[in-house]
């Protein structure tokens, strides 16, 4: 299943849908219609017993009587999660990104922090001053979004928690994040997270640490790499956050970035107003954003 969410011109707040070869289904609409109880967000729906049989049967009823159903010329995309709790990352978590950046390679997982206010959607801008920040950098990586509270599990029962995964775009202001000493205000202005294009579950993914990932800024491919690269996996991933803090439903971790990135390619190539990046992940899907000055 791909979950997203959408907007119409007679919403002015986003609602999860799924899309299927007739439209997208509101689910919250006709859930609603079929009986069954589906808030009109990603992070209801993810908070609800029983989930994934609920957004079936409400795509279901829709395929048999048309209700809640979109034409996709009617309605535009949003990210598929706009309202995440947490937006955990994970720095260095591939071997060759650390050492391109003359990094040590880490013995247990690097955390560090975005706001959601960072997050934005398929086709929207990453905006920023450049008065305030002049080293704008991109970083592909694979979201895992959990899919039910976490607290203390296990590596091999981690990803039962995950709902599923996201194409996310871990950007980055270089001169903040180096100069501060610590990443959260480089990577935390607002824009500096888009996700999507959809959250595609767990079911549908054969391996999520055998997918192939990459950049392209203006067509040239710049990032090129496999999650089989990860140094750790997103079930250690989940296992190791969960040992430190509470995760819920919505919750976001960007598992890290392979190298590539502007700041240490010769010489850097780094965003600039105008500038379109597209992110790939296989079997997720692609997510591309252009880049604008406030």
């Amino acid at each position: 299943m791909r979950l997203g969410q959408y907007q119409t011109t007679a919403t002015d707040d986003p609602w999860c849908g799924v899309s299927t070869e007739a439209g997208v289904v509101d689910l919250s609409t006709a859930g609603s219609a079929a009986g069954v109880d589906v808030g009109p967000r990603t992070t209801d729906l993810l908070d609800e017993w029983e989930w994934r049989r609920k957004a079936e049967l409400a795509v279901e009823y829709a395929a048999e009587t048309g209700v809640g159903v979109h034409d996709y010329d009617d309605v535009e995309r949003a990210a598929p999660i706009t309202d995440p709790g947490k937006i955990v990352c994970v720095g260095l978590n591939y071997r060759d990104h650390a050492e391109e950046g003359d990094n040590p390679i880490p013995d247990e997982p690097v955390l560090f922090s975005k706001f959601p206010t960072t997050v934005t959607g398929p086709g929207e801008p990453i905006t920023w001053d450049p008065e305030y920040t002049e080293k704008v950098d991109y970083e592909a990586e694979l979201v895992a979004v959990i899919g039910e509270e976490t607290r203390r599990v296990d590596p091999e029962d981690a990803l039962d928690h995950v709902a599923g995964f996201l194409v996310g775009n871990d950007v980055s202001a270089r001169d903040l994040q180096h100069g501060d000493g610590q990443w959260v205000r480089g990577k935390s202005l607002d824009t500096f997270a888009p996700i999507g294009p959809d959250l595609v579950t767990t079911d549908e993914v054969a391996n999520p640490h055998d997918l192939d990932i990459w950049t392209e800024v203006n067509g040239e491919r710049l990032q090129e790499s496999t999650t089989a690269n990860l140094i750790f996996g997103v079930d250690e991933l989940v296992s190791f956050c969960s040992r430190a803090f509470t995760l819920e439903p919505g919750d976001l971790l960007f598992t890290g970035t392979p190298p590539g990135v502007g700041v240490y390619r010769e010489p850097p190539t780094l965003l600039e107003a105008g500038d379109s990046v597209t992110i790939g992940i296989e079997e997720i899907g692609e997510l591309t954003n252009t880049c604008a000055y406030e």
